[in-house]
């Protein structure tokens, strides 16, 4: 029978590979699915909307997900480094800060000025900000796949 402290290693390492697989999931059915239905089933207005509220949904998650992945790769790293296997800042935890700094840079930092663009202020139209926050998601969508493919492999 195992006692709780061993259970706790299990635990970690599968939230370690699961979470980077939900996360990523997550992303591609907001961009695949639920924001290309909106915009064809409603009107553009309420579809824009809906899809405001799915993106401020998606952004605070992708936070809260890359806070914990952190964590967890971030004492899987200093555990490597103090066995002489590998350097404090992992691979996987530079995919979880580039993804992190896409979310805050593509949401937190440019959906204010697509506010502002649409009411004819800024320097950037809504097209070219919408443009700059589509490719932001797409690098945060590759780089948290990258991550779910990484954290397959056993030996990582």
């Amino acid at each position: 029978m195992s006692s709780g402290a061993d259970s706790q290693p299990g635990l970690v390492e599968r939230l370690r590979r699961i979470l980077p697989a939900a996360w990523a999931g997550m992303l591609l059915c907001v961009a695949g699915i639920a924001a290309p239905a909106a915009f064809a089933t409603q009107t553009r207005p309420d579809a824009g909307r809906l899809v405001g509220h799915l993106f401020t949904r998606e952004a605070w998650t992708s936070v809260v997900l890359a806070l914990l992945l952190l964590a967890i790769e971030r004492r899987r790293a200093r555990d490597a480094a103090e066995a002489g296997q590998g350097s404090v800042l992992s691979t996987e935890m530079l995919l979880v800060l580039g993804a992190v700094f896409c979310t805050v840079a593509g949401y937190f930092g440019v959906q204010p000025l697509m506010a502002a663009a649409r009411e004819g202020q800024g320097t950037f139209s809504f097209g070219q900000l919408h443009l700059i926050s589509t490719a932001f998601f797409a690098v945060k969508i590759a780089l948290v796949a990258l991550l779910a493919w990484r954290a397959t492999h056993a030996s990582r």
